[in-house]
């Protein structure tokens, strides 16, 4: 056992300095796990590019969420995109030598694939989609939970161009015992042990083979931001974004349930049942999330405007539900007592959020809220307050609500 450690740390750092490009001097006085900070900010080129005013949640690794009224865009620009990392950015992308394999018990044969393969054998489709992060809204349950305390800023509505996941899938041959598909990435485990995989999720196969499912190579017409998957990743619609694999290089079909690293234990999971607020269920009583909740987003105005007296205020915003669309959007100034119907558009396509705006004027001066609640096409309605506690903070659609201030 010892020699196997031995080994382990040997190889660790081994990879450590391949990746700082010189030996480490006294590298036999480094704590196990360390990460020297010469890597640490080689991974801070995530934030190149970024708006000045996104919020880091984390930087091991990087969780980084959108102020409200950044959201404001139609589409998604890269500048205002969150980032949900579970590992560190991959530091060596060579673009010629890229592949993706799909494989898997459930495959009927091996497929591999280069990007220029996939960029010329098959039509190539472009989407306007979803990604929700499973925890936004996090820092809204009480009593709090653990994990990257998000408000209201990891989501984004950016265009994907790539081919279709199915059209890959039917290529390779898919088996009549085909119940899920799993994703592998090139992200570095934090830890930097060679080989390990930090996350490897995946959707069953009846979500795959949606036309919305996409392996992309672009987004909003330009190339992948290498901190947002490039050179390839998966892209799915509606569901929390870790099931879009970044840095794609694998495709597995399987013939159970994936079971990767954050596909199992109590990741991206909710109880099955209700629970009092604090109580953690065993695993046995959760479910995997799949479609994200109803939810809206108030855009503009910034909370805490200030607004002249008798003025009408022209809010705005954006609606999503998952694998449904929004029906109705309301607003209210008096804490949910009465509500105004706002104007909602269709969505661009399926999957994709809606813009919606409304007009309200104040009866008097002073302090208000405004709230924002959207209604799906089931007819579930976002709750005003906190919805269902659970231990891992998932899955928080809540009304937003912004101050405002007449004077």
């Amino acid at each position: 056992m010892e020699n196997r450690r031995q080994f382990i740390r040997k190889s660790m750092l081994s990879a450590l300095a391949a990746s700082l490009g010189t030996e480490i001097v006294f590298a036999r006085h480094m704590p196990d796990g360390y990460i020297p900070v010469g890597l640490l900010d080689n991974d801070r080129d995530a934030l190149k590019g970024k708006h000045p005013d996104m919020v880091v949640l984390n930087d091991r690794p990087w969780n980084v969420e959108t102020p409200a009224h950044l959201l404001d865009d139609a589409i998604t620009p890269a500048d205002k995109m969150f980032i949900r990392n579970n590992g560190i950015v991959p530091e060596s992308i060579d673009v010629k030598k890229w592949t993706l394999t799909i494989k898997g018990e459930s495959a009927k044969t091996v497929k591999t694939y280069t990007l220029a393969d996939l960029k010329t054998k098959f039509k190539v489709h472009t989407y306007q989609l979803t990604l929700e992060c499973g925890g936004n809204g996090r820092a809204g349950y009480y009593p709090a939970t653990s994990g990257n305390q998000w408000t209201q800023g990891g989501i984004s509505c950016a265009e994907w161009t790539g081919v279709r996941l199915r059209d890959l899938l039917e290529d390779a041959g898919i088996k009549d015992d085909a119940v899920y598909i799993g994703y592998y990435g090139q992200d570095i485990h934090p830890s930097r042990e060679p080989g390990k995989v930090v996350i490897s999720r995946g959707v069953p196969i009846k979500k795959a083979l949606e036309d919305e499912t996409l392996v992309a190579w672009a987004m909003n017409g330009q190339d992948i931001p290498v901190v947002h998957g490039y050179p390839l990743r998966l892209v799915v619609g509606g569901w929390p974004a870790s099931v879009s694999g970044k840095w794609l290089h694998t495709i597995a079909i399987r013939n159970k349930v994936h079971d990767g690293p954050k596909m199992t234990g109590k990741s991206y999971k909710v109880p099955k049942e209700p629970v009092e607020p604090g109580v953690d269920p065993p695993e046995d009583q959760f479910r995997i999330i799949e479609s994200m909740p109803v939810k809206s987003v108030i855009t503009y105005p910034k909370s805490g405007a200030m607004i002249d007296n008798g003025r009408t205020l022209a809010l705005r915003g954006h609606a999503w539900a998952g694998d449904l669309e929004v029906k109705e959007l309301h607003v209210s100034i008096d804490f949910g007592a009465t509500w105004q119907k706002a104007t909602l558009q269709a969505p661009k396509n399926r999957l994709a959020w809606q813009h919606w705006t409304a007009e309200i004027r104040f009866p008097q001066k002073g302090y208000y809220e405004v709230w924002a609640r959207a209604t799906d096409t089931g007819g579930v309605s976002q709750p005003m307050v906190m919805p269902q506690w659970n231990p891992e903070g998932y899955i928080n659609n809540s009304c937003h609500r912004i101050a405002v201030k007449i004077v």
